[in-house]
């Protein structure tokens, strides 16, 4: 009797000194997470009854989990509900895995995420509009999924992010001008939906721009005037839409491109001095398949 008393105390201890570093919830998030995925077929798995802050992918910093990057890590299945208990959890990184499912609603009780990867999956349904709750989100990259419906307008909430990647979607509807308060952007890949519409003006405001993919779209009107303010720009890619107009491209300083991509053969327009020799192709469905697993 006192021995298996003395064995299950034990046991207990074991279990809670192997979770004592974070709290019950986001233990139960990550083994949720596990669970869902299926875990024990993943490439680096997790041994649950080890301290957490050792499972493969997983910081721990002051008690919370803080990262999980199981970049290419052969998880398949769905995400759990529960992973919005991780709510000190500043990188996602979930890319070139085999998910499916929607992404949840409750995703944007992370508040404290920071970078938030998902692409190369098989994602589907529409992008929360609860995205744009996730303020301090500085990189979003979503593309080669099965994405629906239309870009959140809430996105222009994201006033920190850096890089937005929703290429190879299924997404359609007009590009949402809100996308234009997003003064701290660097990069922004659109490429391959089905949006159409105009580009909006608002872009002209996205100063801080180096990459501008919208080619293999549904996109028309005229480019607009304002791009000309784009001055960091260094790829543009516009080619496959069915623009009325691309007379503005020639108030751009076409000097600046390493890549400048249009319908050049609908097009009789006036530039000075652009090499085209100088120009590189750029494919923006696989930019992430040679990033170390580490990278964040």
């Amino acid at each position: 009797m006192k021995k298996t008393l003395f064995l299950s105390l034990f046991m207990l201890s074991f279990s809670f000194l192997a979770t004592a570093k974070v709290s019950k919830g986001e233990f139960k998030a990550l083994q949720d997470l596990y669970e869902s995925t299926n875990g024990q077929e993943w490439v680096k798995t997790w041994d649950l009854s080890s301290p957490v802050e050792t499972w493969y992918g997983v910081k721990v910093a002051d008690g919370h989990v803080v990262e999980i990057n199981l970049f290419r890590n052969n998880l398949k299945g769905t995400l759990p509900v529960s992973l919005s208990k991780l709510s000190h959890l500043k990188v996602l990184n979930l890319a070139f895995n085999g998910l499916t499912g929607e992404l949840p609603e409750t995703i944007a009780q992370m508040e404290k995420l920071e970078v938030l990867k998902i692409e190369m999956n098989r994602f589907k349904g529409e992008l929360p509009e609860s995205l744009g709750d996730l303020t301090n989100l500085k990189e979003l990259t979503a593309f080669n999924n099965f994405f629906s419906g239309s870009i959140p307008e809430s996105m222009g909430q994201l006033s920190r992010l850096r890089i937005l990647n929703l290429s190879s979607n299924n997404l359609k509807g007009a590009i949402p001008e809100a996308l234009g308060k997003l003064t701290n952007l660097e990069s922004l890949g659109l490429f391959e939906n089905t949006l159409e519409g105009s580009i909006p003006r608002q872009f002209g405001q996205l100063v801080e721009l180096k990459e501008l993919i919208l080619a293999n779209n549904q996109l028309d009107g005229e480019i607009p005037r304002e791009f000309s303010q784009l001055a960091r720009l260094e790829i543009l890619q516009i080619q496959n839409n069915k623009f009325n107009s691309l007379k503005n491209l020639e108030g751009m300083n076409t000097k600046q491109f390493l890549v400048f991509d249009y319908d050049k053969k609908d097009a009789k327009l006036n530039f000075k001095e652009i090499d085209f020799k100088k120009t590189r192709v750029v494919d923006t469905k696989f930019n992430d398949q040679d990033i170390d697993p580490d990278h964040k």
